[in-house]
């Protein structure tokens, strides 16, 4: 059923032509809008053909843009930065918005200071010469407010034009058709009688074709993607709005409106919008299959049929639950003598390594002898098959409206029957009679943004930039000093076993410290940790892992499992000696 269909002209190009008309000669034109450097550049050649001084700059992430496109970098040796301190803004909002800064710098000393509240970067930059070159970056930024009405400042479009006498024509922000698209969206939705019962749709398709920026930096695994802000925007946006419908707090995620899937895509012309709803397509068949090569030298996510296929060889006695699509959500027990852990993988099915790492460590376990565990490798199968759907278009982004279920919520926050995919938790805990939870995860390993909604991701400002592998210990009442004891024995092996993971810790916070919001963790041997004492969990100790795999391939991804096989294994060992 279609919703929306509906283009937007494409800014820029409306811009010049409107600039190009001769009573603008001699003009100077400068515009913030988000479209990429190439087609910034060429629509500045095309005024300067007319007469117009023209500078087209990104109005995301301006200060980088700066760095990247007007500093000349020969000889530079210090970057002193006061950014922004608004006060409808996080307080290290803007700091954040440099990110990766301080690493694209490498080499130059970099500092960042809390400036003034006029929406300015000044920037003074020291060359090996002692030459000192001061300048100002703006920030084009307008105030909106936040779903709870909370005042909310937010990257825009902004339009400045001064005629050949020098005269100010405007001065002004200016909605951009990427703006645009994400209000039409949003109102639409927000317009639509959506009914009192969750869940409201099976499937919301949102299909976005414009223009954009989208090229990694040479930091680490950065992106820089205005495709990915908009579908994280969108996302998060939808799910804020159905909470609010459904008389849910902010952030529940035992919401359940169906699955919202936005998919953007780049077009370098006016943008276009159709959104639909749709049903859940018909199955088929899972076949099992062997992966290509040892899970071991895995350099990208497994496929539905691997993962089946690598359950099926481990054996033990197998159990399964349904998922809301009628996909199998598989689970095998391998009893053992001593107590039983549970170890679990894409509960968010956009967090992939920890699949391969639970199945490593369950073929370790077996082959050493004596395991004794229960196994879901693959909690959330049908988020899993969004997240391949949509990584064949944009494979490094981090693709989060595949984190949640089919029916839009967090399996492990599911309330009320029927279970679907949580069923096979409660499989898993009865058969065994585990205490200890094992349940690997994964969170960005990039930037996260919402530029459209505040910049930072609303109730995940700690996760906006990698941090390095971290540890979650989660311990019901009286187990606090058993978790402390195991968080410490883990981090303690991870360290001593894992060839280059203190460092590669060491380098990720490194520039996290720089940029980032408050660390809320303490670190063990190199690795941060939280723990937290909580009766929510369904058994008395639950460690949490956290590696930044969304999404990463190659090396990387082997790393990445890696880590998360031998927390796996540290933890197994520790525990079943009784720390």
């Amino acid at each position: 059923m279609p919703l929306l269909e509906k283009t937007f002209d494409r800014t820029l190009d409306a811009w010049t032509h409107a600039y190009m008309a001769p009573a603008w000669r001699g003009a100077t034109v400068e515009g913030w809008l988000f479209e990429g450097p190439q087609a910034r550049l060429a629509a500045q050649a095309r005024l300067a053909q007319a007469g117009v001084a023209a500078r087209f700059r990104s109005a995301y992430k301006p200060l980088l843009h700066f760095f990247l496109e007007e500093v000349e970098r020969a000889g530079l040796v210090s970057a002193r930065v006061r950014y922004p301190v608004h006060e409808h803004a996080h307080a290290r909002r803007f700091a954040l918005e440099a990110y990766p800064l301080v690493g694209l710098l490498d080499g130059v000393r970099v500092t960042l200071e809390a400036g003034a509240d006029d929406l300015h970067y000044d920037v003074a930059l020291g060359y090996a010469d002692g030459s000192v070159i001061e300048q100002r970056v703006y920030a084009p930024n307008q105030l909106g407010h936040a779903p709870d009405g909370t005042p909310e400042l937010s990257p825009t479009g902004w339009l400045r034009v001064r005629d050949a006498e020098g005269a100010l024509h405007t001065d002004a922000a200016h909605l951009t058709e990427y703006q645009q698209v994400f209000r039409s969206i949003v109102d639409t939705v927000r317009a639509r009688s959506w009914g009192a019962h969750e869940p409201f749709f099976e499937r919301l398709e949102i299909r976005v074709d414009l223009p954009g920026i989208e090229y990694a930096l040479p930091v680490d695994e950065e992106i820089v993607s205005t495709f990915e802000a908009l579908h994280e925007d969108l996302y998060f946006s939808l799910l804020e709005f159905f909470q609010r419908h459904s008389g849910r707090p902010a952030g529940d995620r035992g919401l359940q409106p169906g699955q919202i899937v936005p998919d953007i895509r780049r077009n370098d012309g006016a943008a276009r919008v159709r959104m639909t709803l749709e049903p859940f397509a018909a199955l088929a068949p899972l076949v099992p299959a062997a992966p290509a090569m040892p899970l071991a030298q895995m350099r990208e996510p497994l496929s539905a049929a691997q993962i089946a296929g690598c359950m099926a060889d481990l054996g033990g006695d197998a159990f399964q639950a349904v998922s809301r699509e009628g996909r199998p959500v598989l689970g095998t027990y391998l009893r053992g003598p001593g107590p039983a852990v549970f170890i679990s993988g894409a509960q968010h099915a956009n967090e992939t390594s920890g699949v391969v790492g639970a199945l490593r460590a369950a073929q370790a376990l077996a082959a050493a002898g004596d395991p004794h565990f229960a196994l879901i490798a693959a909690e959330n199968p049908d988020g899993y098959a969004l997240f391949n759907r949509l990584r064949e278009r944009h494979p490094r982004h981090m693709l989060h409206a595949s984190r949640y279920s089919a029916l839009g919520d967090d399996i492990a926050h599911r309330e009320n029957a029927p279970f679907f995919e949580r069923e096979g938790r409660h499989l898993a805990l009865a058969i065994s009679g585990a205490q200890l939870h094992i349940n690997l995860h994964g969170y960005p390993a990039h930037e996260w943004t919402r530029p459209l909604s505040g910049y930072l991701p609303r109730h995940f400002e700690r996760w906006t930039i990698p941090k390095g592998f971290f540890l979650v210990m989660r311990h019901h009442p009286g187990w606090g000093d058993r978790a402390r004891r195991l968080v410490a024995g883990v981090t303690a092996r991870l360290a001593r076993d894992v060839a280059g993971l203190v460092e590669f810790n060491a380098r990720q916070l490194e520039r996290f410290q720089a940029h980032a919001v408050e660390t809320g963790f303490d670190l063990h041997h190199g690795i941060p940790v939280q723990i937290e004492e909580s009766d929510r969990e369904a058994v008395p100790l639950t460690l949490i892992s956290e590696f930044p795999d969304e999404t990463v391939y190659g090396e990387r991804y082997v790393f990445a499992h890696t880590v998360q096989m031998e927390t796996v294994l540290a933890a197994t060992g520790l525990y079943r000696v009784g720390l």
